[in-house]
């Protein structure tokens, strides 16, 4: 219970995607769920070649080919692909000590400082996606690649889509959390921090 006798308001994990809370909100949360199991999956791929690869050099002194260069290429699509779960689950990396206490003594300048933050992230994330776009599209029409060809290559853009897409999700998160502070509804999930 707070000082004004209500209970402080959390977002769990049964309540945070829930269809009771927005159908859009919903849709958001099974994309960045997926994003992110995604990105774990990724990163043990990367694990499973890494070992191979090591245990190709150390005892048949034959590594493969391309480990080096996906690893590389897919380490910033793993951040994009979790990023957007990472700010909806509250382990998105800020001090929120002050903002806390704001939300509790003062919810009306609390609920303006999660706005401001959220905007700030939004503003983030279009800055991302608009130098992002141009750089997607020069990867795509001249075919770049990574590695060496007749040996092992892969293409760029996907990776470059990932980013793409991470940052729009991530903004429509922020997007969301935003509306909450306007609405009055400004429930966050509880991080390890928290009160």
């Amino acid at each position: 219970m707070t000082e004004a006798g209500r209970e402080r308001p959390t977002v769990t994990q049964e309540n945070r995607a829930s269809p009771n809370s927005g159908a859009l909100d919903f849709l958001l949360g099974r994309v960045l769920g997926a994003m992110n199991a995604l990105g774990s999956l990724w990163i043990f791929v990367l694990m499973i070649l890494i070992n191979l690869d090591a245990g190709g050099r150390t005892w048949f002194a034959a590594p493969m080919d391309g480990v080096v260069e996906m690893i590389e290429l897919t380490l910033v699509a793993i951040v994009f692909l979790q990023l957007g779960d990472a700010t909806r689950s509250g382990r998105l990396t800020r001090s929120d000590g002050f903002f806390q206490i704001m939300l509790r003594k003062k919810p009306v300048v609390g609920r303006a400082f999660g706005v401001l933050f959220d905007a700030l992230g939004i503003a983030f994330m279009v800055i991302i996606l608009w130098g992002s776009l141009p750089i997607l599209f020069e990867a795509y029409r001249d075919d770049f690649y990574v590695g060496t060809e007749g040996i092992f290559t892969a293409p760029v853009w996907p990776v470059k889509l990932i980013i793409v897409i991470g940052c729009v999700v991530t903004a429509l998160q922020f997007a969301a959390f935003g509306m909450r502070y306007l609405n009055g509804t400004y429930a966050r999930p509880e991080t390890d921090g928290g009160n």
